[in-house]
């Protein structure tokens, strides 16, 4: 599959903006859980590109690949703690927006995260939802393998 085009050449500073936010909410999260809410709403929505990026990531940064590789079934998997769990949560509900947050959820959470943290994290999983709708629709495609 080729590539459409480049966005951050046809849109620069609509593009800028999303990076922008984007790194936001990796300097104000924690880079795990940042990057398992992106790995996860990256594979709700199916962008390659941001599975690649944030699998390689979370890898690069120590996370163990069973661990990366058990996002797709955190809710059976004895890998996930209480906080990755409810981002991972949160994550779901989020993108898979017609179905809302429930409020049950909504006071875990709370529980959870303080009201900055959960405000980052729905900035977050917004953020990643918009590169993820960018990467599909312009088939962007992550780097090659070097095997």
């Amino acid at each position: 599959m080729d590539e459409r085009f480049k966005l951050s050449s046809v849109s620069p500073d609509g593009y800028r903006i999303v990076k922008e936010l984007d790194r936001y909410c990796g300097n104000s999260l924690d880079p795990a859980i940042k990057d398992l809410i992106s790995l996860r709403a990256s594979l709700i929505n199916g962008c390659t590109f941001c599975v690649d990026q944030h699998s390689v990531d979370l890898q690069r940064d120590g996370m163990h690949v069973r661990k990366i590789f058990s996002v797709t079934t955190w809710r059976e998997s004895p890998f996930f703690n209480e906080i990755e769990r409810t981002a991972l949560e949160l994550t779901e509900a989020i993108t898979n927006i017609s179905e809302g947050v429930t409020d049950e959820l909504w006071s875990r959470a709370r529980s959870v995260f303080n009201e900055q943290e959960l405000g980052d994290i729905i900035l977050a999983i917004g953020s990643i939802n918009i590169l993820n709708r960018i990467g599909v629709s312009t088939h962007l495609q992550p780097p090659a393998l070097d095997c």
